[in-house]
């Protein structure tokens, strides 16, 4: 004997109302949405208006080709300041670029899955969140301290240990991108997994690895205070070998923008405006080149 069932009735739901519920919910986080949306996009005009009005007023020939001038002098520029942000920068990405790239190419060919790994990647979502000025203390404690006196060399190390983590993490994930099949094409070859990596995946994937360069870059442009603890600054040209105060803008606006004299003041403003700038057209590139490699 074969029982059968008949299907059990579902209530009648009244979908008029819960469409309207759903429509007003709709129109209130959209409501919401943009008004939290035009308010960030206010308070960043804002401040990117302040910027320019300000900054524009402390720009001159003068800006770009004098030293940062001493308590109580008039007028005065950033050159030195300028030429030692550059130096730093630059220190700190040669420093980042050769281990970040070739720790996130572990990551991404030789380590999957590994507990090795795993905890890298770990202790690299650590260093990506941890506050700049710890970093700036850290190498205080080995490289100021017992050298008695702070060097471009320190602040060129602190400010690549803040942008390794930057370049590990967009390394691995634009390897992880490239298909397999590249890789199996390349090892069907007869290559080993070493020109695999450098000849195709890296290839494949340098738009991206340049791009997170780019951003590491831009990150650490404006870094203070871990160059507070390492670098420090001075009012004159740095010495070749980068010992001593080495000037560079974040503390030279840190320390401009609270003193008392106007043209301190004015050169701070100017300085802000020379870093927004520079990280604007930095990120302005990095865009440039994940669109083209689309």
């Amino acid at each position: 004997m074969t029982m059968t069932t008949t299907p059990r009735e579902l209530p009648h739901q009244p979908w008029g109302r819960v469409r309207q519920s759903r429509r007003t919910a709709d129109r209130l986080m959209k409501i919401i949405a943009t008004g939290f949306t035009f308010i960030a996009i206010f308070v960043l005009f804002w401040i990117l208006g302040m910027l320019v009005v300000k900054g524009i007023g402390g720009l001159s020939l003068a800006t770009f080709t004098a030293v940062t001038p001493g308590p109580g002098t008039e007028g005065g520029g950033l050159a030195n300041a300028i030429v030692g942000s550059f130096v730093l920068t630059f220190l700190g990405i040669a420093i980042a670029t050769p281990i970040g790239v070739l720790a996130g190419t572990w990551l991404a060919e030789y380590g999957r899955g590994s507990q090795l790994a795993n905890l890298i990647r770990f202790i690299n979502d650590i260093l990506l969140s941890a506050p700049s000025i710890l970093i700036g203390l850290f190498v205080y404690v080995i490289l100021v301290e017992p050298f008695r006196g702070y060097s471009g060399w320190a602040g060129g190390v602190a400010l690549g240990i803040i942008a390794i983590p930057v370049i590990v993490r967009t390394t691995e994930d634009m390897l992880n991108l490239v298909p397999g099949p590249l890789r199996e094409a390349g090892a069907a070859l007869g290559a080993p997994p070493s020109v695999v990596i450098t000849s195709v995946t890296w290839r494949a994937a340098k738009a991206g690895m340049v791009t997170g360069i780019l951003l590491a870059l831009a990150r650490i442009a404006g870094e203070t205070a871990p160059l507070l603890f390492t670098a420090l600054n001075n009012n004159f040209w740095f010495s070749p070998t980068l010992t001593g105060g080495v000037s560079n803008l974040p503390v030279t606006i840190y320390q401009f923008a609270s003193a008392p004299y106007e043209n301190w003041q004015q050169l701070a403003w100017a300085g802000s405006l020379i870093i927004t700038v520079s990280i604007l057209v930095l990120s302005i590139v990095a865009r440039r080149i994940v669109a083209g490699s689309k």
